[in-house]
């Protein structure tokens, strides 16, 4: 049985509060069950408005945090946040995820890379979802470049409901359990999947078991989505406990 130890680096906006603890509290869950253990590193690039402009000076700042990141000889290396690859243009994540590897190898650290745009798409196919609903914490017009964005990756978007909160710090102090209320409100007639947070900063860890038991369809956010990914690139089992049918070690 492997005890082995995987670095785990995430690239993450300066105002994000939100991935440096999902992700670890779904990594932890599942240390319960499988033997492999994580540690977690992180570099940051600034951004505290979600403003395209803002978004954009942020992506120049990852190749920065992918070499810092590659000094510490990360395992994986984790692109944290999904609108700025998205507001970057169409398939976008393909480029960022070529780049930032590159840079990490370059730097004397190769590791793979996943964005947390490309692992929302990814995991959506994973689970063959052709249409989803989702919950997003943004203004319209951003949530609207995140549907145009997922669509053009051959998945429909049925419905969307935007909380539009233009503070990046105010959107990680929502109540992670919200998401159990206001997806409630979402069309989800005809779908296959929803995103209970199509953004990696508005925490919905504990609700995605909670609505995928009540709507009996896979429920995925951002950030399960993102670890999965992980997962499945340091090939080890996709699973842990709790988090919807993603995590459920049966994809």
């Amino acid at each position: 049985m492997s005890r082995r130890t995987y670095r785990i680096g995430q690239i993450v906006p300066s105002s994000n509060t939100t991935m440096e603890t999902e992700i670890p509290a779904v990594l932890r869950a599942r240390e319960g069950i499988e033997p492999e253990r994580f540690t977690f590193h992180s570099s940051r690039m600034r951004m505290q408005k979600v403003t395209k402009e803002e978004l954009e000076a942020m992506d120049r700042d990852s190749d920065r945090c992918a070499v810092e990141l590659a000094d510490a000889r990360v395992d994986v290396l984790g692109y944290a946040c999904l609108v700025a690859i998205m507001s970057m243009g169409k398939g976008y994540h393909r480029v960022s995820e070529a780049r930032l590897q590159q840079r990490a190898a370059d730097a004397g650290g190769p590791a793979p890379v996943v964005t947390s745009a490309g692992a929302l798409v990814d995991g959506l196919k994973t689970i063959g979802a052709k249409k989803v609903s989702i919950l997003a914490p943004y203004m319209k017009p951003l949530t609207q470049l995140v549907i145009d964005y997922i669509e053009n990756e051959g998945i429909e978007v049925v419905d969307s409901i935007s909380l539009e909160i233009p503070d990046n710090l105010d959107v990680g102090r929502q109540d992670p359990l919200a998401p159990i209320e206001i997806t409630k409100k979402l069309n989800i007639r005809g779908v296959d999947a929803v995103v209970a947070s199509a953004c990696v900063q508005m925490p919905s860890l504990p609700s995605i078991q909670p609505i995928e038991d009540r709507i009996g369809l896979p429920v995925v956010s951002s950030s399960v989505s993102t670890t999965f990914m992980m997962l499945k690139k340091l090939g080890l089992k996709t699973c842990a406990p709790g988090f919807g049918s993603l995590l459920s070690g049966k994809y």
